[in-house]
C-alpha cells in the first residue's frame, strides 16, 4: 500500500498546491455557483422541470466561463505581447503563429502578460498541460472568437428563454451544444494528428483534471442538453398530431 500511494503522488505536479494553481480552481467554482445563483433567482422552484433547471445552471456557468475565462484568452492573445529580441530562448516559448497580427517578431498570449495578471497566471497553469493557451495558436483562437462573441450570447439568450419558459430554448440548446462538441473535437483533433505535440499527460492533476475532465464536461452535458432538447420537441409535434386529430374528429 504504502508503495501504491507513493507511486500516485509522483504523478502529481510539485505546483499542485501553489496558490495561483488554486485560486484557478477556484475561480470555476465561484463562477458555478454564481450560476447556481442566478437559477435561484430566475426560475420558478415550483413549475421548473429538474432538466431545465440544471441546463440553465449549465448554460449561465458556459456563458460566464466564455466571457470571463475565455474572453480573458483572447485579450491577452490580441494585446499582450512581448518582443523576441528581449527573449534569452524564443523555442522556449509557446508558438505565435508567423505574421500573427503582422508581425513576425512578437510573442503573444497569456505568456507575454505582466507577471501579476491573475488572469494570465489562470491561463499558464492550464497551459502546464496544454501548452498552445500559453501562447497564440491559430485555432484556438479561431474557435474561441466564435465561442466568446456567439456561443456565449446564445448561451444567456438560451436562460432567458428557459426562464420565461420559452420552447424555442429547445432550439437554441441544439444549436450550442453542436458548436460545444464541434468546438472541442476541433481543439483536439490537431494534437491527436500529431502524437499530442503541445500536450502534457505525464501526471494525473494535468491528464485526468485539466484535460480529461474539464474538457470532458463540454462533451457529456452538450449530449445530454440535445438529449432533452429532442425529447422536448419531438414531444410538441406529438402533442400537435393529437390536437390535429382531435379537430379532424370533431
Amino acid at each position: 500500500m504504502a508503495s501504491s500511494s507513493s507511486s500516485f503522488k509522483d504523478t502529481l505536479p510539485p505546483d499542485l498546491f501553489d496558490k495561483t494553481t488554486l485560486v484557478s480552481l477556484a475561480s470555476t467554482v465561484a463562477i458555478l455557483g454564481a450560476a447556481y445563483l442566478a437559477s435561484l433567482l430566475a426560475l420558478d422552484r415550483r413549475t421548473t422541470r429538474a432538466s431545465h433547471r440544471f441546463l440553465f445552471v449549465w448554460h449561465a456557468f458556459d456563458a460566464l466561463i466564455h466571457f470571463v475565462l475565455e474572453g480573458s484568452f483572447l485579450y491577452h492573445c490580441f494585446f499582450s505581447w512581448i518582443p523576441l529580441s528581449s527573449v534569452s530562448n524564443p523555442h522556449a516559448l509557446a508558438p505565435t503563429a508567423h505574421n500573427y497580427l503582422g508581425y513576425t517578431n512578437r510573442a503573444y498570449g497569456p505568456q507575454a502578460a505582466p507577471p501579476d495578471d491573475p488572469f494570465a497566471q489562470l491561463w499558464m497553469v492550464y497551459a502546464k498541460a496544454d501548452r498552445r493557451w500559453a501562447g497564440a495558436d491559430l485555432a484556438v483562437i479561431s474557435l474561441e472568437l466564435l465561442t466568446v462573441f456567439v456561443a456565449g450570447p446564445l448561451a444567456l439568450t438560451i436562460c432567458g428563454a428557459l426562464a420565461r419558459k420559452d420552447p424555442r430554448a429547445s432550439i437554441l440548446m441544439i444549436v450550442v451544444a453542436t458548436m460545444e462538441l464541434y468546438g472541442g473535437f476541433i481543439t483536439f483533433c490537431p494534437e491527436w494528428l500529431t502524437a499530442n505535440h503541445n500536450l502534457d499527460a505525464g501526471n494525473f492533476m494535468y491528464k485526468w483534471m485539466y484535460l480529461v475532465f474539464f474538457n470532458m464536461l463540454w462533451v457529456f452535458v452538450p449530449l445530454y442538453a440535445i438529449w432533452v432538447s429532442v425529447g422536448d420537441i419531438t414531444d410538441a409535434f406529438a402533442a400537435r398530431s393529437r390536437a390535429a386529430d382531435a379537430g379532424k374528429r370533431k
